[in-house]
């Protein structure tokens, strides 16, 4: 079975996908400095790499979603909400660790099914 590598960099990829699984890269808030602008930027660039992949959000498996604070989570509730497929919703798990950057205020990571 083939391995298909999106954005490959000598550290990392955008997306693996493997056996009709698409597995994403975590994605940050590189705009903004609010937690809804920066989860709108993340969930865009999920938007595009998804696309690439040849899929998009009504065929997320799984979403892992890292805050630096937890109580950004509502805020970031709010823009998840208007954005997830709202009839095919991923498993999730949401939690505070703290991330890579201190201007980071979130990381997104998804997998999702290959159309």
């Amino acid at each position: 079975m083939t391995i298909v590598r999106i954005g490959k960099t000598h550290r990392l990829c955008d997306a693996v996908i493997y056996n009709g699984i698409a597995y994403l890269s975590g994605a940050v808030g590189r705009t903004g400095t609010d937690i809804a602008s920066q989860t709108k930027a993340a969930l865009d660039e999920i938007d595009d790499v998804l696309k690439e992949a040849g899929t998009d959000k009504s065929r997320l498996l799984s979403a892992t979603i890292w805050l630096a604070d937890i109580t950004d989570i509502d805020a970031m509730n709010v823009v998840w909400d208007a954005w997830v497929d709202k009839d095919n919703p991923p498993a999730r798990a949401t939690g505070q660790v703290p991330l890579a950057r201190d201007k980071y205020r979130i990381e997104i990571t998804v997998t999702a099914a290959v159309a």
